[in-house]
């Protein structure tokens, strides 16, 4: 059962956008914000069942345009201009303000992880620990990797994501090419594009390529903002440096971190978590035999670990 907030709004972040939060748990507990990935996904409230709902302040957060929080980008209309990751660090740090909190844990998956790498790199003096999930940090290398390379590993379900961008670009930037796509005027060839896109999605997401989509897939404006912010994203290499996440890992000294990453990520090889933890002497690198980029019980079960042992840390 999925536990039910005792607070939650919408904040203003300027530029005409509004995000969705909401709190669980512990009002007086440690405090906690969870990062989704995506970038677009939204937040899903099963994600606070990692921590424990009697110690932790669970803030869970809608990152702009997409959730809850308002424009929408499935609304075409809706400017993304405005939607980078600085823009995201600065709500973060906006709604830490909001809710009165000195310092909290960063909890990310999958995008949420460079995210919240990025955040703690501006702000470490805001941070207390992070525990991180499918790490990434979104390096030219791992866009081209998820878009290119890991094709050899899927040769039939990366052919048909390459088929679904006209001929002329199939041999160069699909990413760029999927956005220009989902950005047409026309509703017929953003449908197109978001389907092709998200059944490459859907196939890479676990070891087994035939694994039926989560069942948030299905929502028509849910598709739509996932894939135009995720190509708007990765076609600019999330705003940030190639690289500068890991170059610049010393920020986060004497932040306790736990990187929990599956051995068979096809999204994001196990390299990128394995450097991090090289560059970061405060952080475990916990790897989870036998799970995919979604993860298994196994997965679950290293994540609440590391929640509960925060949670004791913070007790003694």
């Amino acid at each position: 059962m999925e536990p039910e907030p005792h607070d939650g709004g919408l904040l203003d972040v300027g530029d005409g956008n509004r995000v969705h939060w909401e709190s669980v748990g512990n009002p007086d507990g440690k405090p906690v914000v969870v990062v989704h990935g995506g970038p677009g996904s939204g937040a899903r409230r099963s994600l606070a069942g990692v921590f424990d709902q009697d110690a932790y302040r669970v803030v869970l957060l809608d990152q702009r345009q997409c959730g809850r929080s308002t424009p929408h980008a499935s609304d075409p209309a809706t400017d993304l201009s405005v939607n980078t990751t600085w823009h995201l660090v600065a709500d973060l740090e906006r709604l830490r303000e909001h809710l009165g909190i000195e310092r909290w844990m960063v909890f990310g998956g999958s995008w949420g992880t460079t995210l919240g790498l990025a955040y703690a790199q501006k702000h470490p003096e805001r941070v207390t620990e992070m525990l991180l999930v499918a790490i990434t940090t979104t390096r030219r290398s791992e866009i081209d990797w998820l878009y290119h390379g890991l094709g050899r590993l899927l040769p039939e379900q990366w052919h048909r994501f390459r088929a679904g961008v006209p001929e002329a670009y199939r041999d160069g930037d699909l990413v760029a090419a999927y956005r220009r796509l989902v950005e047409s005027p026309d509703p017929g060839v953003r449908q197109r594009a978001t389907d092709d896109w998200l059944a490459w999605e859907t196939a890479v997401l676990t070891p087994d390529p035939d694994a039926p989509p989560p069942p948030y897939f299905a929502d028509p404006a849910w598709r739509l903002a996932f894939v135009r912010i995720v190509t708007h994203y990765f076609h600019h290499g999330a705003w940030l440096d190639d690289g500068v996440l890991l170059r610049e890992a010393d920020r986060l000294a004497g932040i306790p971190g736990v990187l929990v990453h599956g051995s068979l990520d096809l999204q994001g090889p196990l390299v990128t978590a394995w450097e991090l933890a090289r560059a970061w002497p405060d952080a475990e690198l916990v790897v989870v035999k036998g799970a995919g980029h979604t993860g298994h019980a196994g997965t679950g079960d290293a994540l609440r670990a590391a929640a509960d042992r925060f949670a004791a840390a913070g007790r003694r």
